[in-house]
């Protein structure tokens, strides 16, 4: 079949950000599927691609992937109007490349929501299959967090979502929570299947070289936190942790965050002004990098504001990550990953906005280097039986291939510039 693959995101190996969309696509070609890709600009990724853009675009073939990337720069550091701008203006190009092609079947992934739009129009306008995944519900996490307010905009994305789930031949949540928002939107026939991200059992590896950041002491206990620094991410819990691992006197325990995001410079000033020099700030990294980072760490820190609709509706790829690398993990909020933490005993689940019991696990890891080695060993053997990056691979290529079957045998064409 040849596969249109939306995912404004994108990020072949060389990027700091998820590569869920690069494995998937080299598997549809591992199994003789060809495959494109529309890519925008995002910070944290890194298509692969060189060379100037023409006329807002370049093309190329990344490790047998047609890669086509829009010139839409768009970063989580980014104010909500310009990532929105970015969100619309990407929707747009994909579009108008979508209905410039022939292809098989179409599949999108959110967020963002936005990325919906070239399928919807796909469907609508040639009558042929459009697949639809969704990483996160909106606007239902926007709504619930505060961070999207104005009613007209909400039922814009409300409409939007219900366009999307009515007018997909299936599709895939990375959630339980995603995966039951998804039937109750959508028409009761619609195949929904969950594929959760999966861990990097290859490069997230126990074994290999192990770094630290600079100015922390091999001796020390180390924890790490991943990823987004935005509102969603609440990392404000570990800084109130550091506070009171402070007031305690534990100044062998030590925070590091990895990553970007819009509340970083906040979160360091804060760190400043309180003198939690337990804690330190680090760029993002690529994934080499980053793998050798959490070889030199003792723990990792899933993290996430106290928002219900978050317990069931994310699948955070920093969590897969932890357990591949064999960290034990320290997780603050309810839902699907406490239970499954809980029941492989591969680390600490602690109530949300509870700064003592959060210092209290710090302090239990670090007081117990063997129980928290052995926690992490049980999340890698967790992580290697049920979210080897492999099997949910193939089990996507068996979705799309199952529901792309009407798709047409025509060559495709790649939007011109």
């Amino acid at each position: 079949m040849r596969v249109l693959y939306i995912h404004q995101h994108f990020s072949s190996p060389n990027g700091s950000t998820g590569i869920r969309s690069y494995a998937f696509a080299r598997k549809l070609i591992e199994r003789g599927h060809d495959v494109t890709v529309l890519a925008g600009s995002y910070k944290s990724g890194d298509t692969g691609l060189v060379g100037p853009f023409v006329n807002g675009m370049r093309t190329g073939v990344v490790d047998g992937i047609n890669v086509v990337e829009f010139d839409v720069r768009v970063g989580n550091v980014d104010s909500f109007s310009k990532r929105a701008a970015a969100f619309v203006k990407y929707a747009a190009r994909s579009t108008q490349a979508t209905l410039r092609g022939n292809w098989d079947v179409v599949f999108a992934t959110s967020t963002p929501l936005t990325a919906a739009i070239p399928g919807i129009a796909w469907t609508w306008l040639k009558r042929k299959p459009f697949i639809f995944e969704v990483r996160d519900l909106w606007p239902e996490l926007p709504k619930a967090m505060g961070v999207i307010k104005n009613p007209l905009v909400l039922g814009a994305m409300s409409v939007l979502e219900w366009a999307a789930y009515r007018s997909c031949s299936a599709a895939i949540g990375l959630a339980p929570g995603i995966v039951e928002g998804i039937r109750a939107r959508s028409k009761s026939s619609l195949d929904v299947k969950m594929i959760p991200n999966a861990a990097d059992l290859t490069l997230f590896t126990p074994e290999g070289e192990a770094t630290r950041p600079e100015g922390i002491a091999p001796e020390n206990f180390l924890a790490v936190f991943t990823g987004a620094h935005g509102k969603a991410n609440g990392l404000d819990a570990a800084l109130d942790a550091a506070a009171e691992l402070k007031r305690r006197n534990r100044h062998d325990i030590q925070i590091a965050f990895i990553g970007d995001g819009a509340e970083k410079i906040r979160l360091m000033e804060r760190a400043s002004a309180e003198g939690l020099h337990n804690c330190s700030f680090h760029g993002l990294l690529r994934k080499d990098k980053l793998a050798a980072m959490m070889r030199g760490a003792d723990a990792g820190l899933m993290l996430l504001a106290n928002v219900p609709a978050f317990y069931r509706g994310t699948s955070p790829n920093k969590f897969f990550d932890y357990c591949s690398a064999g960290l034990p993990v320290i997780n603050n909020y309810g839902g699907w990953l406490a239970g499954m933490i809980k029941q492989e005993d591969c680390g600490i689940v602690v109530p949300p906005e509870n700064a003592s019991a959060f210092a209290d696990a710090l302090i239990t890891l670090a007081d117990n280097r063997a129980m928290g080695k052995a926690a992490g060993a049980r999340g890698r053997a967790f992580a290697e039986k049920h979210f080897n990056r492999d099997d949910l691979a193939e089990q996507f290529v068996d979705f799309i291939e199952h529901h792309g079957r009407s798709g047409s045998r025509v060559d495709q064409t790649l939007p011109a510039n």
